[in-house]
C-alpha cells in the first residue's frame, strides 16, 4: 500500500505541476529576475523599420478574404514596407480569383490546383518571400491594428529570431463549454508573457507569428504543427521566441465542444509528433533553460499529465477501498470524493452542453476533461498514421 501511495503522490505532483505548479514557479522566477536583474537585457535598435511580408496559406477562405485583406491593408505600418503573399493550394471555392482583384494593392497570389496541406503551401510560398521578416497569419483571423509595429519592435533585438502574437477569442460564445477556450487562452497568454520574460516562449501560435526569413528551413511534408516546429527550431539555433499580447489575432471559438475536440485531437497528434521530432530539445545539458521551459510547459501536458489522470483515479480508489470510503480522517478519502465530484461535474457539463443549458461553472471541468481526452485520441490517431496533413477546419461559432 505504501508503494501505491508514493506513486499516487508522484502522479498528483506531475498533474499539479503541469497545469498550475509551473505557472507558480514561473511567476516566482520572473519576480526574482526583476529584483536581482539577472539575465540578458534586450538590445533594441532605434528606428528599426524593415520591410515585412504578411504570409497567408489559405484553403477555401472565400467567406473571409475581403475582410482579411481590408484588415491587412489597415494595419499600422508604412504601406510601402508591407508585402502580402497568399498561397492558395487546393482551393476550389474561388479563393484565388477573389484575391486577384486585389493585385493592384500589392497582393501576390500563388496557386496550385493540388492540395498538399498547409506546410506544403508554406514551404513552396516561402520561396517568394524576400523581406527580412515574414509574418504568418491565418486567412480567417483578424489582426490588431498595431500588430506589425509591435512584432517588428521586438525584432529590433538581434537575439530575437521569432515573435509570437496572441490568439484571442471573441467573447460572445463564452456561455458555452467551447467558449471556455477563451479562459484557457487568457491563462496561456499569462504563461507566455512570463516565459518570454524569463527567457523564451516555447512555441508560437499559428494564428499570428513571425520569424526572420533567413532562419526558415523547410519542414517535413507530414508535419501537423508547423507553427510549433518552425518556431522551436529557430529557438534551437540560439535565438529566443518573444511574445507580445498586443500583437494579436482574433477569431470566434469553436461552434461546440465536438468541433473543439476535433481541433484538439489534431493538435495532440501533432504535439506527440513534435516531441519525437524535437527530441534533441529534451537535453537540458545542451539547451538549458529552453529545455526546462519546453518540458514544463509543453511536453508534460502532451504526455505524462494526461496519462496520470486515470491512474490517479484508479490508485485513489484502491487506496480508499482499503481504508474505507467514508473514513474522513484519511486525506485519500477527500481526494477520492474530490476526483469523483470533478468527473461528475464534467459529465454534467457534457449533458448540459448537449441540452444547450448554460451552467458555466460546469463547463470548466468539462473543457479540461476534453483537453486531456484529446491527448488519448490524438495518440491513437498518430500511432495509426491516420492524421492527414490537410487541415479539417473546426466549425466556428457565429
Amino acid at each position: 500500500m505504501l508503494t501505491l501511495k508514493i506513486l499516487f503522490w508522484f502522479l498528483l505532483f506531475i498533474v499539479f505541476y503541469a497545469y498550475i505548479g509551473y505557472g507558480i514557479l514561473l511567476f516566482a522566477l520572473v519576480k526574482l529576475k526583476r529584483i536581482f536583474k539577472f539575465g540578458r537585457k534586450p538590445q533594441r535598435e532605434k528606428g528599426y523599420e524593415p520591410e515585412v511580408t504578411l504570409f497567408v496559406a489559405a484553403y477555401n477562405e472565400k467567406d473571409y478574404i475581403d475582410d482579411k485583406v481590408a484588415n491587412s491593408l489597415s494595419l499600422e505600418y508604412p504601406k510601402d514596407k508591407v508585402k502580402q503573399v497568399w498561397v492558395t493550394d487546393g482551393s476550389d471555392d474561388g479563393t484565388p480569383d477573389i484575391l486577384k482583384k486585389y493585385a493592384d494593392q500589392g497582393i501576390e497570389v500563388y496557386h496550385e490546383d493540388a492540395r498538399g496541406g498547409k506546410i506544403g503551401a508554406m514551404n513552396r510560398g516561402m520561396e517568394f518571400v524576400k523581406s527580412p521578416i515574414v509574418i504568418f497569419s491565418d486567412g480567417n483571423t483578424m489582426l490588431g491594428k498595431k500588430s506589425i509595429r509591435r512584432i517588428v519592435n521586438l525584432f529590433s533585438d538581434p537575439k530575437v529570431g521569432c515573435v509570437s502574437g496572441e490568439k484571442r477569442i471573441y467573447e460572445k460564445d463564452k456561455d458555452t463549454a467551447a467558449g471556455t477556450e477563451g479562459i484557457y487562452w487568457k491563462y496561456e497568454s499569462t504563461l507566455k508573457k512570463w516565459d518570454a520574460e524569463l527567457y523564451s516562449v516555447v512555441g508560437a501560435a499559428g494564428e499570428l507569428f513571425a520569424i526572420r526569413t533567413e532562419l526558415f528551413q523547410h519542414v517535413e511534408k507530414d508535419t501537423l504543427l508547423d507553427d510549433f516546429i518552425i518556431s522551436l527550431r529557430v529557438a534551437m539555433k540560439g535565438y529566443t521566441i518573444q511574445y507580445d499580447p498586443e500583437a494579436y489575432a482574433i477569431e470566434t471559438s469553436s461552434a461546440n465542444v465536438k468541433e473543439e475536440l476535433k481541433r484538439k485531437v489534431r493538435i495532440s497528434a501533432g504535439g506527440i509528433q513534435s516531441i519525437l521530432r524535437l527530441s534533441a530539445l529534451l537535453n537540458v545539458f545542451k539547451y538549458g533553460l529552453l529545455s526546462f521551459q519546453y518540458i514544463s510547459h509543453r511536453v508534460l501536458r502532451w504526455t505524462l499529465a494526461p496519462l496520470a489522470l486515470p491512474l490517479l483515479l484508479i490508485l485513489n480508489t484502491m487506496i480508499t477501498y482499503h481504508s474505507g470510503f467514508m473514513n474522513f480522517e484519511d486525506v485519500f478519502t477527500y481526494l477520492f470524493w474530490g476526483q469523483a465530484a470533478f468527473y461528475l461535474f464534467a459529465l454534467l457539463g457534457w449533458y448540459f452542453e448537449n441540452k444547450e443549458i448554460k451552467v458555466k461553472i460546469l463547463f470548466i471541468p468539462y473543457y479540461f476533461f476534453i483537453m486531456n481526452l484529446s491527448v488519448y485520441l490524438g495518440l491513437r490517431r498518430f500511432l495509426k498514421g491516420k492524421q492527414s496533413v490537410n487541415w479539417e477546419r473546426a466549425k466556428r461559432g457565429k
